[in-house]
């Protein structure tokens, strides 16, 4: 695929700034892995998509280091007062791509018309069986779209694509924490009816499991989720880091009370 040109202009959309080299890493466990996964390059880790009747054409690639001022202005436009007044998606970027969780294989942009519109980020995460075995899988988030393209099929492309790749790689299953009206299209199940829960055995509404290796989480009665470190983060750090861009209003909106409602949340 040919180098992409990013149509977004980082001095206006975010200020005149400097980022550190990389970003901070966090300490995390030891990775006990007991399946085979593959973390080479593919030559199909490219795609386009064209969706619609007007035939969006959507181009899916690998994000590289050029993007990553770009994908994290993106990421506080889309999140921006959605959770909560303001947001911390995008220093979760940042964290990310210097953490020894990061999956680059795994993760996109999405452009059209050469702009970047739309990423999904992917981090290991881990499933432990009832004998303790600990099992490696895949985890997105961020995953975002630009306001002005949301609805258009830019996120089901970006999830469809990475999906196919973590399969081909021997990942056998994605686990997330999310909305699930956003996601059982995709045929993510809740974590209840695969006996996946959370190390503390609860089973959180927004805990959704995408099984790519049939049968595999019927080999154990329960599972527990552990996410990567990578997540674990104070408010501080978030408004520190945001100071480097230019100032946002932090308002109320209704989403952040549906937000509350989804986190407390939990199948019987």
């Amino acid at each position: 695929m040919r180098p992409t040109t990013v149509k977004v202009d980082c001095r206006k959309a975010a200020g005149e700034f400097s980022f550190p080299e990389n970003g901070p890493s966090l300490n995390t466990l030891d990775v006990d892995i007991n399946t085979i996964i593959r973390n080479e390059h593919s030559a199909d880790s490219n795609a386009i998509f064209s969706q619609g009747s007007n035939a969006l054409k959507i181009i899916i690639r690998s994000e590289n280091k050029a993007d990553h001022l770009a994908v994290e202005v993106l990421t506080r436009e889309a999140f921006w007062n959605l959770y909560r007044p303001g947001c911390d998606e995008h220093y979760t970027t940042h964290l990310i791509r210097g953490h020894e969780d990061f999956l680059p294989d795994l993760t996109f942009v999405a452009e059209v018309d050469d702009e970047i519109v739309g990423s999904i980020m992917y981090t290991r995460s881990w499933v432990i069986n009832e004998l303790g075995e600990r099992v490696e899988t895949a985890t997105f988030g961020p995953l975002c779209v630009h306001p002005a393209w949301q609805r258009r099929g830019v996120g089901s492309a970006l999830i469809g694509h990475s999906r196919a790749l973590a399969a081909q790689k021997g990942y056998p299953a994605i686990i997330i924490l999310g909305d699930p009206h956003n996601y059982c299209k995709h045929g993510f199940k809740t974590g209840k009816d695969l006996g996946v829960c959370t190390l503390d055995g609860k089973y959180p509404l927004g805990l959704l499991v995408l099984e790519l290796r049939q049968g595999f989480f019927a080999s154990s009665r329960q599972w527990k989720f552990q996410t990567s470190e990578v997540y674990e983060f104070g408010a501080a750090q978030v408004e520190a880091y945001d100071a480097r861009f230019p100032p946002k209003e932090k308002k109320y909106q209704y989403s952040q009370d549906l937000f509350a409602m989804l986190v407390r949340a939990v199948v019987e």
